[in-house]
């Protein structure tokens, strides 16, 4: 029996403590959260940025923040880092954080209605 893709999106979502924008701003200014931008260049260069997300684009999420790979960024240091992962509108960042936590990074969760949602808190945005 195959899955459908809102049946993964959901089973995805029960593993994660998903959070507003809000709560994503007070994770990365009170705990030192990493927000973690996946969305493509072109796409962040039309829609805008979140000062000091890191960018990784979705493609190479996992081995840049796999503690255990060599081709891991520097802030991926062990498997208790808070990871928040943004993507457009908090479909695709779900998967992401899923696919993240089944690496053992159980504090990876996904910004719920990514970021329209973050621009739409009024939240700091470059464009």
């Amino acid at each position: 029996m195959t899955a459908r893709i809102d049946e993964v999106l959901d089973d995805a979502r029960v593993r994660l403590q998903r959070v507003t924008p809000q709560e994503a701003s007070v994770a990365i200014t009170e705990r030192g959260a990493l927000l973690v931008d996946t969305r493509p260049g072109w796409q962040r260069r039309v829609e805008g940025e979140v000062p000091g997300a890191i960018r990784v684009e979705r493609n190479h999420l996992e081995w840049r923040l796999d503690p255990t790979s060599d081709a891991r960024i520097p802030q991926a240091v062990d498997h208790d880092v808070e990871i928040i992962v943004m993507c457009s509108a908090g479909y695709a960042s779900s998967l992401a954080a899923a696919s993240l936590q089944e690496l053992g990074l159980h504090r990876a969760t996904d910004l719920i209605g990514g970021f329209v949602a973050w621009r739409a808190a009024r939240l700091p945005v470059r464009d």
